[in-house]
């Protein structure tokens, strides 16, 4: 069996519509296309514009963006800074090859490097494979939390 050579990389705006590309996909998978709305030129400000607002790494294969972490810093009140993983994404094709592993880990490391209490995301109840993913962390899991949201633009 042939060694995958993937290199996993800071995202850069030129990224970003192969990044957009994956979150497509993920909007399709969690069964809520619809639901994307951002606009590019948001997304690329909103990363690599004059106030960023996330970062991300990604996994590149044969020049291809496969995989992506998408996450920002959120402060908590009683633990202080910690990442928030908003996405992680890897290509349907890809899957299954530790991919996802790669990606988690760097962000991981991440936090770990900027000496933040922690690393917080969010997984669908029905996404097992996410679910189970995430178990062999030893990730605690919350289910005493309702997500509350409010938009502030029309769409």
């Amino acid at each position: 069996m042939q060694e995958q050579q993937y290199t996993i990389r800071k995202a850069v705006p030129a990224d970003c519509a192969q990044m957009m590309e994956l979150i497509r996909e993920l909007a399709l998978y969690e069964k809520a296309p619809e639901q994307v709305t951002v606009s590019m030129s948001e997304f690329e400000d909103a990363g690599f514009g004059t106030n960023p607002c996330w970062e991300a790494f990604v996994t590149e294969k044969d020049g291809r963006i496969i995989g992506l972490a998408l996450y920002y810093v959120r402060y908590s009140t009683w633990k202080g800074r910690r990442i928030y993983l908003e996405d992680l994404i890897v290509n349907e094709a890809y899957r299954g090859q530790g991919i996802g592993k790669l990606l988690f880990d760097e962000v991981l490391k991440e936090t770990k490097r900027k000496k933040y209490s922690g690393m917080v995301w969010q997984v669908l109840d029905w996404n097992e494979p996410a679910i189970n993913f995430y178990k062999k962390y030893n990730s605690e899991f919350d289910g005493g939390w309702i997500n509350v949201s409010i938009a502030t633009t029309e769409s």
